[in-house]
């Protein structure tokens, strides 16, 4: 087997949405584009490899900042891309971490990827894009301002001076203080740009000629030939197919770099004094706020960096076939370049005092006890868990539970799947209408409802925001206004409501989904979900829509979207707010106890291969269908063998999140969590809901935003919604109603107590994972 190793430096994402979108492809020709390093940027077997001491913002941002937990997750990894590459058995398997070239300067580094690389082949190959330097440091420069870069541009520049750029540049590294905000990454010169001493240190790993380089620019993602240059460059004998044309988002205006530069200097400053947390999507909004139009920085007037390396790189393209004389060809130098100005008399110290309200409440969220690193969903939480300090509150089973917990591959733990920096940064933008098919009822969502008033705008709005076409949607026994809501909801033709009061056999549920078979809106839907109004499809590619990720999946028949359970947040009363704002702390990924933890619900293609639409899944097989259907995870990786005719949930095997997943807010505040144990649930009537369930749901271990990205145009589609007065009226009458009726439960001595002891309840993952378990003995 060959390893090609794409270490970055033009154009990364691009090239790895292309090698992503093209997966399918690739594996039928034997050549493996891997997903267990990250679905699309390898950034996991970047953090593998780093030193110890060289945390990045990759490595803090996602808890493995100390060389315990990162020699956790380099082991993982291993193990992992091991089991990956004896699954597909790959004559070539492809790797891709746009990090790797920018950040590996340290021999023991590259020596320690050659270590773990040579597992699994000898025969290594590493590629690196490249284009005109003058661009490519305008790019870097803006990249590097926006993530929170405070020195100018002038340093570098100064940098043309020197006798050994490389060296010069490496100078320039500060001293890691990853609480402070400073990173190599953002603060330091890029070392890189001497293309020849780049290939000599990776060849001095890996052996001579092991490192080509390979021209690509903006502009040649615009060309049809992108797909047969990126084939080329991986040295592959099939054709990747046809690529749509792309161009990435413009660069931001230099005004703007200015203003962001001047208030990164100010930020660090603070931070220096230890006294402020500011999580970086906070940090990086403040860029969005203070920005300005105009034009970006002129690579011509960055000239002096182009000249600095002319030989050299003359040198590079007669020794590189992937090279032209195009790629170094320098634009035509003008003056050189000064920092812009700031415009309309913009003040850094009075922006930042203008932000201090939200790095006060950042910092006060990140200091709370019960709130483990809210800036990030993955740094694990600190808590009462050595053993010679049990938690007071735990029985004596579950303490069993927990010392079992200790040593078992089932302890839970956030190190699973690969995060997108885009995740944590920009909205999603508005979806365009999609036009459906005549006779044809799109994308439908079948769901059960009872006493749901105050969260029923949000949840159509939501998933009409993504690409849901249609809803069917049952109730029974309602009293709060639901199906007042849903009844006008049907009449303004968002949606179709059905009384499901006169239910017959074991569940309301059931029955209603045995019903929606009949239904032409079931019938003639070309995909079909069946999800509860406290569930929210998190799509997590492209512009976060349901065909963005089908587009990833195209083969898929049916797609298993696991659950990712959110706890109350801390948050006690009810509050008429989306609550795809108000809860963002979740359960580890990596949980397979309980058992409800990793349940999935799943999206299937309406091809007829299943007779029965069940709470989790499409169930009854028809024989003709068995070779038909495919099933996928959330990171788009095939499961059909374990769940084609049962399951529910999702294994060690079959757990992925990458793509997309499940959030589900089973309590949502403390008030909701009382009101849903007065009524019960919808499918299992006879059963209560008492702090039992509260202890196997209420997950704030970790923090997870990425549905964030979707608020501004679910509040767009909402308000559409609510501009309707009666839908409006009825929306306020259905909160008030729960709003009363949390206070008449707080009446009742029961109830009363149940909050008070839900809301005092503090445990880690592990002690509610051993909690459960304990729960599960006993029962």
């Amino acid at each position: 087997m060959r390893i090609c190793l794409h270490i970055g430096l033009c154009g990364s994402d691009r090239i790895q949405n292309i090698l992503a979108d093209k997966r399918g492809r690739l594996l039928k020709d034997r050549v493996l584009f891997a997903q267990s390093p990250g679905n699309k940027n390898h950034t996991r077997l970047f953090m593998a490899v780093t030193d110890p001491g060289h945390v990045d913002p990759l490595r803090y941002n996602r808890g493995l900042e100390t060389p315990e937990k990162q020699a956790l997750m380099a082991e993982s990894l291993r193990d992992q891309l091991a089991a990956e590459i004896d699954t597909h058995k790959p004559h070539t398997l492809i790797l891709s971490c746009r990090q790797l070239a920018g950040s590996l300067w340290r021999t023991s580094e590259v020596a320690r990827l050659k270590e773990m690389l040579s597992r699994f082949s000898d025969d290594i190959r590493i590629v690196a894009f490249v284009d005109e330097p003058a661009t490519m440091l305008s790019d870097h420069y803006a990249h590097q301002v926006i993530a929170g870069r405070a020195v100018s541009l002038a340093r570098d520049l100064a940098l043309v001076e020197a006798a050994d750029w490389w060296q010069s540049c490496l100078d320039t590294m500060p001293r890691i203080d990853a609480a402070a905000g400073v990173f190599e990454e953002v603060q330091g010169a890029p070392f890189w740009l001497d293309f020849k001493a780049l290939v000599s240190h990776w060849d001095a790993v890996f052996g001579d000629g092991a490192t080509r380089l390979h021209h690509h620019s903006a502009a040649d993602f615009a060309a049809e030939h992108v797909g047969d240059d990126i084939a080329r460059a991986f040295a592959l004998t099939t054709s990747l197919g046809a690529i749509a044309a792309t161009r990435g988002p413009p660069p931001p205006p230099d005004a703007t770099l200015t203003r962001a530069r001047l208030l990164n200097e100010l930020v660090l400053r603070l931070l220096q004094t230890g006294d402020h947390v500011l999580p970086r999507q906070v940090w990086q909004s403040f860029v969005r706020d203070i920005h300005v139009a105009g034009p970006p920085i002129d690579p011509a007037r960055l000239s002096a960096v182009s000249k600095r390396f002319r030989t050299a790189n003359r040198q590079l393209v007669k020794a590189h076939g992937g090279l032209t004389d195009a790629t170094f060809k320098a634009p035509r130098a003008k003056s050189a370049w000064q920092e812009a100005e700031p415009l309309f008399g913009y003040r850094a110290s009075q922006y930042l005092l203008a932000f201090m309200w939200k790095i006060e409440k950042a910092t006060q969220q990140a200091r709370r006890p019960e709130r483990h690193d809210p800036d990030q969903i993955s740094k694990p939480p600190t808590g009462p868990t050595d053993a010679a300090a049990p938690n007071p509150v735990l029985p004596p089973l579950a303490l069993q539970q927990l010392e079992k917990l200790r040593t078992s591959p089932m302890a839970p733990h956030n190190r699973l799947g690969a995060v997108n920096e885009a995740e944590l940064a920009a909205a999603y933008s508005p979806a365009a209408p999609r036009r459906l098919a005549k006779g044809s009822t799109g994308n439908v969502i079948v769901g059960c409802m009872k006493n749901e008033a105050p969260y029923i705008v949000e949840w159509v709005a939501y998933h009409r925001a993504i690409g849901i076409d249609n809803f069917l949607i049952y109730t029974n026994d309602c009293s709060d206004g639901t199906s007042e809501i849903l009844d006008r909801l049907d009449a303004m033709g968002v949606l179709t409501h059905r009384n499901n009061d006169n239910w017959k056999g074991n569940s309301p549920q059931q029955y209603a989904l045995n019903q929606a078979l009949k239904e032409p809106v079931i019938r003639n839907a070309e995909w079909i979900v069946h999800i509860d109004v406290d569930e929210f499809m998190n799509i997590r590619c492209g512009n976060g829509t349901v065909q963005d990720f089908i587009d990833r999946v195209p083969d898929a028949t049916n797609i298993a979207m696991t659950w990712r359970l959110f706890g109350h947040n801390g948050v006690s009363r009810l509050r008429d707010e989306l609550v795809i704002d108000q809860f963002d702390t979740c359960a580890p990924k990596y949980c397979p106890k309980p058992h409800t933890v990793w349940g999935f619900k799943t999206m299937f293609r309406n091809i007829g291969a299943y007779e029965k639409i069940s709470c989790h899944r499409p169930n009854k097989l028809s024989e003709p269908f068995e070779d038909k259907v495919k099933w996928v995870n959330g990171s788009g990786m095939d499961m059909t063998r374990e769940v084609a005719r049962n399951g529910w949930r999702s294994s060690r095997k079959s757990i992925g999140y990458d793509l997309i997943q499940l959030n589900h807010y089973a309590l949502r505040s403390a008030e909701s969590f009382l009101i849903k144990r007065q009524r019960g649930r919808a499918l299992h009537v006879d059963r209560s809901i008492g702090l039992n369930y509260w202890i196997r749901m209420d997950w704030s271990d970790f923090r997870d935003i990425t549905i964030k990205r979707n608020i501004p145009r679910v509040q767009a589609e909402r308000a559409r919604l609510m501009a309707d007065p009666q839908l409006n009226k009825l929306h306020r009458d259905g909160f008030e109603w729960h709003q009363a009726k949390a206070a008449e439960l707080q009446e009742v001595p029961e109830f009363a107590d149940l909050y008070k002891q839900a809301v005092a309840l503090k445990l880690t993952e592990t002690e509610r994972v051993a909690f459960a378990l304990a729960l599960d003995t006993e029962s």
